[in-house]
C-alpha cells in the first residue's frame, strides 16, 4: 500500500533514499520484502534535483500510527486514499480529484447505467457547491431542486448525518448526497435569484435511470419542428442519437430542429463532437489549449441535418458539453441561442487509471470555442433570453425558438 502511494505521486528523488527507507522500515515496521519494493520505486523515481522533501510527510504517518488513540481508524488503504486526495485538492482546482477505487467505479456505472440517489449533477458557483442541473423527472426536480441552487448543508437523520458543505469536492458532496432506495435526505439551499433566505428541500431517494436523448414533433405557429432533447452525453448518446436522426430524415415536412439542452451537465468531450458534426459540414468543432500543445477538434462529416434550420436552447444547467455543441452552433452557423446563460465550464479533465483501480481526474486543458473564445465560469450569452414559467401548460423556451427559427 506504501508502494500505490508512491507511484501515485512519483516523485520522491534518490538522494533521500537511505533516509526515507529507514524511516519507514523503523516506524512503520516494514518486511524485508516490503523495503526492497520501496528500494525499486524509490531509485526509479526520477531525476535526482527538484524533488520534494518528504520527511515530514513519513514523520506524519510514523506518529499516527504510534500515537493515534483510536487505532481501528488506522486503515492504510484509506490513509493513502486521502494523501492522494490532499494533493489533487491542494491545487485549487475542483474537477481535479481523485476518485478511490469505489467511487472510480462508480463513475464510470453513473455515464452508463442507473444508480439510487436524488439526481442532480454538481459543480461549483464561487467556490460553492451547487446544483448545475436536476436530472429530468429525478426526485430532485419533482421535489423543487433548480439549476443554479446553491447547496449550503446537507442532513440524513437516518444516519444522524448533518453538516455544511464547506469545502467540500464533488466527490465527497456526491457520497453523502446519495444513499439506500427510499430512504430520505434534506439539503439546505440557498436560491441567488429568488430567495433571501437560505430554505430546506426533503427529497426521498430513488433509482436514477439517466436517459440520454428523445425527439418529439411540434406543430406551432404554423411551423413542424423536431425538438430534440439532449439531457447528457453518455454512453448512451450515440445509439439514441442515430435512431433521432433516422426519425427526422423521414419527415421531410419539417421546417427545422430545436436543439434543447436545458439542464445538460455535459459527458464525454467525444459525444460533443459527434453531435456538432450532424449540424456543421466541415471545420473546427473545439479547439483545446493545454500546457504545451494546441489541437483543433473538426468535424466528422456525417452532417446528416446540416440542412435544416437549427435552434439551441440552453439555460445554466447547460454545461462542459452542452456548451461546445451550443457554442460550435452558433459560432460556425450563426445559430440562434435561446433561454439562459449556460455555466460556464471551459476545461478538458483527463482520466487516469491508476494501478490501485482509482480513478484521477486531471484537467489538462482550456477548450476554446471556433470564434476563439473561452467561456470558463462566465457562461455563453444567449441571443434570446427567456425562462419558462412553471405556471403554465406552454413551454415558453421553447415557444420562442420556434417564433425565430428562420
Amino acid at each position: 500500500m506504501i508502494g500505490v502511494l508512491l507511484v501515485g505521486v512519483g516523485m520522491f528523488g534518490q538522494y533521500r533514499y537511505h533516509l526515507v527507507e529507514n524511516y519507514l522500515a523503523d516506524r512503520l515496521n516494514l518486511s524485508k520484502n516490503q523495503s526492497t519494493t520501496l528500494s525499486g520505486i524509490l531509485s526509479s523515481s526520477g531525476e535526482l534535483e527538484n524533488q520534494p522533501d518528504l520527511t515530514n510527510f513519513w514523520e506524519t504517518w510514523g506518529y499516527l500510527e504510534k500515537d493515534f488513540l483510536e487505532t481501528e481508524k488506522l486503515d492504510q488503504t484509506t490513509m493513502v486514499d486521502g494523501a492522494i486526495k490532499g494533493l489533487t485538492s491542494s491545487l485549487g482546482d475542483p474537477y481535479t480529484i481523485y476518485l478511490p477505487p469505489k467511487e472510480n467505479q462508480r463513475s464510470t456505472e453513473d455515464l452508463a447505467g442507473s444508480f439510487y440517489g436524488i439526481g442532480i449533477e454538481l459543480g461549483y458557483v464561487d467556490q460553492t457547491l451547487a446544483v448545475v442541473a436536476p436530472l429530468k423527472d429525478s426526485p430532485a426536480e419533482l421535489a423543487g431542486v433548480k439549476a443554479g441552487d446553491l447547496i449550503l448543508k446537507v442532513t440524513d437523520e437516518a444516519r444522524n448525518f448533518d453538516e455544511e458543505t464547506t469545502d467540500w469536492s464533488l466527490n465527497r458532496a456526491v457520497e453523502e448526497i446519495r444513499g439506500p432506495l427510499g430512504s430520505t435526505v434534506i439539503l439546505t439551499l440557498y436560491r441567488p435569484d429568488e430567495s433571501s433566505e437560505p430554505f430546506e428541500i426533503s427529497i426521498v431517494r430513488g433509482e436514477i435511470v439517466v436517459k440520454s436523448s428523445e425527439v418529439e414533433f411540434v406543430e406551432a405557429l404554423g411551423k413542424t419542428v423536431a425538438h430534440i432533447k439532449l439531457y447528457r452525453f453518455g454512453e448512451r448518446t450515440n445509439g439514441e442519437w442515430d435512431g433521432i436522426v433516422n426519425q427526422i430524415l423521414a419527415r421531410p415536412d419539417l421546417d427545422g430542429v430545436v436543439l434543447d439542452m436545458r439542464s445538460n451537465p455535459g459527458g464525454f468531450f467525444d459525444g460533443a463532437i459527434d453531435v456538432a458534426s450532424e449540424f456543421i459540414s466541415s471545420g473546427t468543432v473545439v479547439t483545446q489549449k493545454g500546457k504545451y500543445t494546441q489541437q483543433d477538434f473538426s468535424t466528422k462529416g456525417q452532417a446528416r441535418l446540416a440542412h435544416f434550420p437549427v435552434i439551441v436552447l440552453v439555460n445554466r444547467g447547460s454545461a462542459s458539453a452542452s456548451e461546445i455543441v451550443a457554442g460550435a452552433l452558433r459560432d460556425r452557423l450563426g445559430a440562434k441561442l435561446v433561454g439562459e446563460k449556460t455555466f460556464g465550464k471551459g476545461t478538458v479533465q483527463d482520466l487516469q487509471q491508476l494501478s490501485n483501480g482509482g480513478g484521477l481526474h486531471i484537467t489538462i486543458a482550456r477548450w476554446l470555442l471556433p470564434g476563439g473564445s473561452w467561456i470558463h465560469e462566465t457562461g455563453l450569452e444567449v441571443d434570446v433570453p427567456v425562462q419558462d414559467n412553471p405556471e403554465t401548460e406552454r413551454d415558453e423556451v421553447l415557444w420562442e425558438a420556434i417564433k425565430v427559427l428562420p
